[in-house]
């Protein structure tokens, strides 16, 4: 069905719209595809875009370039799901979350048509005839795989017209990364052990190769054949330290671990390979997005376009939960012709993988918004945007941290063109004010600051952002008179509409508010500049309140004196084990007896 008129009229398009599940495609004027959705009620679906209140910018800003609606009606949403996917990733519409590497993963290849196989590896239609095992996540992690099995089993991996026209072995023998099965050094028999024992490795099944090689080494020594005994030895040695290497221990098969990290406007999907209870590496995807999105919008757009046209293991571990979880995994799963698993709450092993994904995904997120081009390009951005003569060449940024007014932390960051300048970062506590006042917070981390700036005794900004809007704002203001500085530009970041991220204003020192929106690249390193300084107070804050409460803690036990606090903390590792020990573990502690150790347990242990 298609509407098509001048003017789009919702209300007519409506009105004849179908409530079965289908997929929507929205056209600008021009004709072009902007954004793609599926639905199980597709007139309840496309009339929440026309409401009169309650929609996002994002939404507003789409709804105002549509020309032209077409709909298709498909038998299930499941259905309408994969031709949503294969549409986003055919026309590639702007306001679609847009998954854009499409690069092929590698695999490895052992044919099987040989008398002497070969391995290798291969990207690509799997057109020869032969095994293949992955897909793995680089060719990187491909060709170490290859350089360990050369050490392990020996086996031939050059190509056909390589192997069969040589006349002598070639260097892979001479050291010991190959039988020379080109030469026939080795019998057709025992190199199909070989073979056998690669097939039954990349399988997952090390173990049992492990044992096989231990029953030859015991029977070449029977028959005192110690050299070939010794080849056996080392073999197992070898293969052992692989095993070390790539097992993942827990539970075997296929499993992809996805996590996603957001910041800024951008967002990392981190995937971790398991295959065969190995662990392959993991791959790092930048998606395109319309607006800032929370990580689990963006893993429920992910996911049916990366696995429209890749390999679907038998289960998938996610970093969040999905709106779309169910459907998704039934769409998946009639694709792949197998059941599979979508789980988020994880334990044991799964979550071990979970958090390695986790904080891989956020150190390659942190890198491209750390890099020298991007945050080149972004201050640029900003000196578009504030209309300044140069580029600014020094960021400082403000926050406060506490809790209900305890240890209250202010914290300054720097940021320049080259990226974060961590050495001259600087926190503060502030004494002396009103608990939960962050205005006079504000004002003393500020005087603090800038009266050192002010005696020459520190660089000063060309921007200085202050978290918070008028309020934060006038703060720095009267400090900055007080101090008679005049050449800093000041700027609050104040929260957006719905304080939602992506939205914030820019309240400049007139009074007058500054929208970048939600692309913009200036926003970016703002929200950037902003989110570090309100990390690097909470980090500060909490050791503060922690320190506190250490301290405040064992001081207020009866007989438990400096020394006695010390050993107690030292021999525990730390106050969080103290609270968690039982009250004979306690009593371990050198200097502390029983009667103390049952006190140092009631203190913790108190309604």
């Amino acid at each position: 069905m298609t509407e098509q008129v001048d003017t789009f009229d919702a209300r007519h398009f409506l009105k004849h719209c179908s409530s079965l599940p289908g997929v929507y495609r929205m056209y600008n004027e021009q004709k072009d595809i902007i954004y793609v959705g599926k639905a199980k009620d597709l007139k309840k679906r496309l009339s929440s875009y026309f409401r009169k209140t309650g929609l996002s910018v994002k939404t507003r800003s789409l709804v105002s370039q549509i020309s032209t609606i077409e709909t298709t009606i498909t038998h299930t949403e499941a259905e309408a799901l994969l031709l949503e996917s294969n549409l986003i990733k055919e026309f590639r519409p702007r306001y679609n979350v847009l998954l854009r590497d499409d690069k092929s993963y590698p695999f490895l290849f052992l044919s099987s048509q040989d008398d002497y196989p070969m391995l290798g590896l291969h990207r690509g239609a799997k057109r020869k005839k032969g095994r293949y095992f992955g897909p793995y996540p680089n060719a990187g992690a491909v060709r170490e795989t290859l350089n360990l099995i050369q050490k392990v089993f020996r086996i031939r991996q050059c190509d056909d017209t390589y192997f069969r026209n040589r006349s002598r072995p070639c260097l892979q023998y001479q050291i010991k990364r190959c039988t020379a099965p080109c030469v026939e050094y080795i019998s057709q028999s025992d190199y199909a052990i070989d073979i056998l024992h690669v097939s039954q490795f990349l399988e997952g099944k090390s173990q049992t190769v492990v044992e096989d090689l231990v029953r030859q080494m015991e029977q070449a020594a029977e028959r005192q054949e110690y050299e070939k005994a010794a080849d056996y030895r080392d073999q197992i040695s070898h293969l052992q330290s692989v095993i070390e290497r790539q097992y993942v221990t827990g539970s075997a098969g296929d499993i992809d671990v996805i996590a996603c990290a957001t910041h800024a406007g951008l967002a990392c999907v981190e995937i971790y390979f398991i295959r065969n209870g190995q662990s392959l590496g993991t791959k790092s995807y930048f998606p395109k997005l319309p607006e800032s999105m929370l990580a689990a919008d963006v893993l429920n757009a992910f996911l049916p376009q990366y696995y429209l046209t890749n390999i679907i293991p038998s289960e998938i571990v996610l970093s969040e939960s999905l709106h779309d979880e169910k459907l998704i995994e039934k769409m998946l799963t009639e694709k792949r012709g197998k059941k599979l698993t979508i789980s988020s709450s994880v334990r044991s092993d799964k979550s071990h993988w979970l958090d390695y994904a986790m904080k891989n995904a956020e150190k390659a997120l942190m890198t491209r918004v750390n890099s020298a081009a991007g945050m080149l390009k972004r201050f640029d951005a900003l000196q578009q945007l504030l209309h300044l003569d140069r580029i600014p060449e020094r960021l400082e940024c403000f926050d406060i941290s506490h809790t209900m007014g305890e240890a209250t932390v202010a914290s300054c960051v720097v940021f320049t063109p080259e990226g974060p300048l961590k050495t001259d970062y600087r926190r503060f506590n502030i004494e002396g004010i009103e608990p939960g006042d962050d205005y006079a917070a504000m004002k003393q981390a500020l005087k603090r600051r800038y009266a050192r700036i002010r005696k020459n005794q520190g660089k000063k900004p060309d921007i200085l952002f202050i978290d918070g809007g008028k309020g934060q704002l006038s703060q720095a203001i009267e400090v900055m008179d007080q101090l008679q500085i005049d050449d800093v530009l000041l700027i609050g970041v104040a929260k957006g509409e719905g304080r939602k991220a992506g939205l914030e204003k820019l309240v400049m020192t007139d009074g007058t508010e500054v929208y970048a929106g939600e692309q913009s690249m200036a926003l970016n390193l703002i929200l950037h500049v902003r989110d570090e300084a309100h990390r690097f107070a909470i980090s500060g804050h909490r050791a503060k309140r922690q320190k506190a409460r250490t301290t405040s803690q064992l001081e207020q036990i009866p007989g438990l004196g400096a020394k006695r606090r010390q050993s107690i903390l030292k021999y525990f590792g730390g106050l969080q084990a103290v609270s968690k020990a039982g009250v004979e573990d306690l009593a371990k502690t050198p200097g502390i007896s029983k009667n103390l150790a049952q006190l140092i347990y009631d203190s913790f242990h108190t309604d």
